[in-house]
């Protein structure tokens, strides 16, 4: 674990040396390190995205435990919304990964411009099958650069960083395949696109109040909730 903080301290130093540069931060363990590693090396502004559709005890554990210097970003998104879009919901495949623009990608980027920087340090790692680049730079035309300094880092080193650094984790590591499901929002929940009254039995099982509430605007969720006798 120092091996790996010590080599990933030295390529954060240089790469954001004179630059103006923040972090990406989802919460997630691997940004959890991440952030660490940032503050460590000076590096204070993060910035977080989220919207309505994230579980309510997540985002009340990230405004509790987030770095002073990260920055709540709403990106607009709630139930009207996902009303005129009921395709994403639990949605896999070729249609689930527009999640990735609307939760991530999109946000990333207006992170990287609104505020003018020169570099965002991500947490991805390509055991994840996150693309990092060759170096562990992404360049893109706009502008826009990304840098991975945990890219090369197995799963050990990142819980061992966690522990042995006394880090806090969000509660999403104790509900349901927490490990597998990650940060997403609730309707990003994975393999439940063949069953969707999978989806919300398992969201229902971690959070009443969401499918509740989701039921006002969404017939499935109602149909649901019907199924069930609540």
């Amino acid at each position: 674990v120092e091996h790996f903080a010590a080599d990933a301290l030295s390529e954060i130093r240089a790469a954001t040396a004179g630059k103006k540069a923040a972090y990406a931060y989802s919460a997630g363990k691997d940004s959890i390190v991440l952030a660490d590693l940032c503050e460590k090396a000076g590096i204070t502004t993060g910035f977080f995205a989220f919207c309505d559709l994230d579980y309510p005890a997540f985002i009340a554990w990230v405004r509790e435990n987030k770095p002073a210097g990260v920055q709540m970003m709403h990106t607009g998104y709630g139930l009207d919304w996902l009303y005129h879009h009921q395709d994403l919901i639990f949605a896999e495949g070729l249609v689930g990964q527009r999640w990735h623009q609307i939760s991530q990608r999109g946000p990333f980027t207006k992170m990287f411009f609104e505020n003018n920087l020169d570099l965002l340090l991500m947490g991805h790692r390509t055991i994840d099958g996150n693309f990092c680049g060759p170096d562990g730079y992404i360049r893109k035309k706009t502008g826009e650069i990304r840098f991975s300094p945990l890219r090369a880092w197995p799963h050990e080193a990142v819980l061992g960083y966690i522990h042995y650094n006394k880090l806090p984790m969000p509660p999403i590591y104790g509900w349901k395949d927490g490990y597998v499901q990650g940060t997403h929002a609730w309707p990003e929940r994975e393999f439940c696109s063949e069953d969707i009254m999978k989806g919300f039995r398992e969201v229902y099982e971690i959070d009443p109040s969401i499918i509740v509430k989701a039921a006002e605007k969404l017939p499935s969720a109602r149909r649901f909730l019907e199924g069930v006798g609540a």
